[in-house]
């Protein structure tokens, strides 16, 4: 009787062990440009000058993200309807470079119109958080293909922010 419980301890104790083996989890193709950001937009001329700083809109979260396909050189860039002309695009993106733009103006998923980015890029430990704290900077020009500000002098729209750490005190 005394085998039979040994042995039955020794197949518990095998299984156990084996059922601790973990799986190592991998990031998406994308994961070095991908995050949750607070962003803020302002209006700017030809030249990247400032014409309306914060556009009355305060700090807004959007994020970049992974397309289905999983590939390193595309990516989703989307205000999730928290600005005033929602938009959700695919971008080309170079994540070694830590870059990313369209080719001229394309569809809006989230919209019926297109919408361009340009020179946007990803710095990092380049932002400093409300708290006072490094996070990584995101900063992206954006011109909508249904609109026209040039009486107004806006060219197009500077969107730019920190990666969303989390911590209360640096959500607006």
């Amino acid at each position: 009787m005394k085998k039979a419980i040994y042995l039955l301890m020794m197949c518990a104790g095998t299984v156990l062990f084996t059922s601790c083996e973990k799986d190592e989890i991998g990031g998406t193709a994308t994961e070095a440009l991908a995050g949750e950001w607070m962003l803020t937009v302002d209006a700017v001329d030809d030249a990247g000058n400032v014409i309306a700083a914060d556009y009355a809109m305060g700090t807004k979260l959007g994020i970049t993200y992974n397309t289905v396909d999983n590939v390193p050189d595309k990516m989703y860039v989307s205000d999730l309807g928290n600005l005033w002309k929602p938009y959700t695009v695919v971008v080309n993106c170079d994540c070694t470079a830590l870059t990313f733009s369209t080719d001229g103006y394309v569809q809006n998923e989230a919209d019926d119109n297109q919408v361009m980015i340009e020179d946007g890029k990803m710095l990092p430990g380049a932002a400093t958080t409300p708290s006072g704290m490094p996070a990584d900077s995101l900063v992206y020009y954006i011109s909508f293909n249904d609109e026209d500000l040039s009486d107004y002098g806006i060219a197009k729209y500077k969107v730019a922010g920190y990666r969303r750490t989390g911590f209360v005190a640096d959500n607006p």
